[in-house]
């Protein structure tokens, strides 16, 4: 732990404690604490700035969590005050009512599909530590319990379907690896179901409940699919006998036990929706190799529709099989944008659906099955804007310095420009950009002028497994070389400044801008990186147990002397010499991913060299900001930043 963070720890105690707008200057170290944030260098915001920000900062969204099974309404997720909490809805557009009310974010939320256990399953952490917790929530009493053992890291599972138990993920038998569990509601000691080494995750329970399907997960193009016997361990492997690394996804078990549903890339560039017949072993296609992938799937309880989505060179499309007569179900036609969280009613006669637009923030829509019609359950406030007037982007795609296919979404504010442009990077690194709504995008369109560039560099999934391997281990620069590439292509268009660009993004999409800025350092005006890796290293050293195994099939394994050798080379805390524009940095301290020393250090080393960082840390954050008024602070800065030294910057 460096100097600065222990005596951040020293000086801020983490938990309950609510943000303040007061402020404590630490003498001749340019440090202001401002209730939990530590802030180094960063100027106070203008009044100006926090009243234009205002509206964009308080808008919402909404997900479905689950339907109740007793009928009548479901419980969604959103977010009514400092954090996201569950909430009661029982119709089209009611009101929603509150029901968990803590100051940590809370996840989850499934019913138990006994009805007459009235209450569901949640889980939170702890300042972002991601050291979740289950909960149980009991609706009669308006009790909350935990199951768990407060100190091992857990992850939810589904419910059996009599409801007397559900599976789960544990760290608690190692510390390291993640075992699927069995629990129950009443206090009795979790069994252990799959005790292996790696990380494994339950999928759903077999029709009678003797069964689960379970996944371990290697990376992104690798995992393996097992049937595990809940009362004898016993593990059935679903692969197919083959040489290549295979992904899958899904598992869901046929309501006549026959077959299990699930997506994989076998054979195939693109994740395809596969039949496993039981009694043969065999794969069959569901779907036709479409050329995208098949990203989220959802089974009626009565085993007769099968909805799924396909991932459309970053758009979303709704699919539903009608299975009882081999056929697709005419749909409604949908906004363009993302769907997800596809949940189908107790009595089958609606599919629940979150839909996302650039324009509309998350909310939940329910399809009628049978009228074939879309009504909507949720609007969520977006602060009283006017979201019609919102930037749609511009799908836009470039040949990189190899000839590879390489795609954007362009983001333009009125007018003819040229207007200066915002490079973002997505983490992962195997994630994806796709056009949802993003207020904070918006914001710097519509206030400020920015034109937003949104980059799929090599790796990016949803372009096939080929794609998505192009950056692993000593090809990591290539990506940075695309983002090269998408400067060039800046400087083809008129409407856009090549002489004013900065890059931003987190995580992984962190270390991306840390790597532009000491490749394009003369060709970039200021960067933003959040959470970001400075030295993959330290990095692999230093991130939680539970995550390095899982990490250095994408980057490399640095206990190979080779391979750490070429990481040490590229790492941009070692080329920070480079750097000689603006960068303004920001981290969770409770960050288990990219621990804070990943930041402490970057900042340490740009400083030595004589540059000019502004560095931001929330003492009650993980992994990026989850509280709004750590969040809201944070955007705040991010938006003084770009006015300062984007907007202003001389040619």
């Amino acid at each position: 732990m460096s100097r600065r963070v222990r005596s951040r720890r020293q000086s801020i105690k983490t938990a309950g404690f609510l943000f303040s707008f007061s402020f404590l200057l630490l003498q001749g170290q340019g440090k202001v604490e401002s209730g939990n944030l530590v802030l180094e260098d960063i100027p106070e915001i203008p009044l100006s700035v926090k009243e234009r920000t205002r509206q964009y900062q308080n808008t919402r969204s909404a997900s479905i969590a689950s339907w109740d099974p007793a009928g009548g309404g479901m419980l969604i997720r959103t977010r009514f005050a400092e954090t996201s909490q569950l909430h009661y809805l029982r119709k089209p557009m009611g009101a929603r009512q509150q029901i968990t009310f803590f100051h940590e974010p809370v996840g989850g939320g499934y019913f138990c599909s006994d009805a007459s256990k009235r209450g569901f399953l949640f889980s939170k952490d702890v300042g972002g530590s991601e050291y979740y917790q289950i909960f149980w929530f009991d609706m009669t009493t308006g009790t909350a319990t935990m199951l768990t053992d407060g100190e091992s890291r857990n992850g939810l599972g589904p419910w059996s379907n009599k409801g007397d138990r559900f599976a789960f993920t544990s760290t608690m038998g190692n510390g390291v690896d993640t075992w699927v569990y069995v629990g129950t509601v009443d206090g009795d000691e979790p069994m252990a179901v799959v005790k292996e080494e790696g990380a494994w995750f339950p999928s759903d329970w077999s029709p009678d409940d003797s069964k689960i399907t379970v996944l371990k997960y290697v990376s992104v193009n690798e995992s393996y699919p097992y049937v595990v016997d809940v009362q004898t361990g016993e593990m059935t492997s679903l692969r197919p006998e083959s040489t290549e690394k295979i992904a899958f996804g899904g598992g869901v078990f046929s309501k006549d036990s026959k077959g299990i549903y699930i997506t994989t890339d076998y054979e195939s560039e693109f994740r395809n929706m596969r039949y496993y017949d039981i009694a043969t072993g065999k794969l069959h296609f569901v779907t036709e190799d479409a050329g995208w992938n098949v990203t989220g799937l959802s089974l009626s309880h009565n085993g007769r529709y099968l909805a799924y989505i396909t991932n459309e060179d970053g758009v979303s499309r709704l699919h539903l099989l009608d299975l009882e007569r081999n056929r697709k179900v005419k749909l409604p036609l949908l906004p363009v944008g993302g769907i997800g969280g596809l949940d189908f009613s107790p009595d089958d006669r609606y599919l629940a659906l979150v839909l996302n637009t650039p324009q509309t923030p998350s909310d939940i829509y329910v399809l009628d099955i049978r009228r074939g019609k879309t009504e909507r359950w949720t609007k969520s406030e977006v602060g009283g804007l006017n979201t019609d007037s919102f930037a749609v982007p511009e799908l836009v795609h470039v040949k990189s310095f190899d000839g590879l296919n390489i795609s954007a979404f362009l983001f333009k504010p009125a007018g003819e420009g040229p207007h200066p442009v915002v490079v973002y990077i997505h983490g992962g690194p195997e994630g994806q950009y796709r056009p949802n709504f993003s207020s904070t995008f918006q914001y710097w369109i519509n206030e400020l002028g920015l034109a937003v560039l949104a980059t799929n560099v090599r790796g990016s999934n949803g372009y096939g497994k080929s794609f998505l391997l192009m950056d692993n281990g000593y090809k990591r620069e290539d990506t940075v070389r695309d983002i090269g590439t998408f400067l060039d292509w800046i400087g083809t268009r008129s409407d856009l400044d090549k002489e004013r660009v900065a890059v931003y993004g987190g995580s992984y999409g962190g270390y991306m801008v840390l790597s532009s800025m000491t490749h394009y350092n003369d060709r970039l005006t200021c960067a933003v990186d959040i959470v970001g890796i400075s030295n993959f290293v330290t990095f692999l050293e230093n991130t939680k147990p539970y995550r390095r195994d899982l990490r250095r099939p994408e980057y490399g394994d640095e206990r190979d002397p080779k391979m750490r050798a070429f990481l040490e080379k590229i790492s941009p805390n070692n080329n920070a010499h480079k750097i000689t524009k603006p960068m303004f940095i920001a981290q969770g301290y409770n960050d288990p991913r990219v621990p804070v020393t990943e930041s402490d250090q970057m900042v340490e080393v740009i400083r030595k060299n004589g540059g000019d960082v502004w560095y931001m840390v929330a003492m009650d954050e993980g992994h990026g900001f989850r509280k709004k008024s750590n969040r809201d602070y944070y955007y705040d800065v991010v938006s003084l930043f770009w006015e300062k030294y984007l907007l202003h910057s001389e040619p």
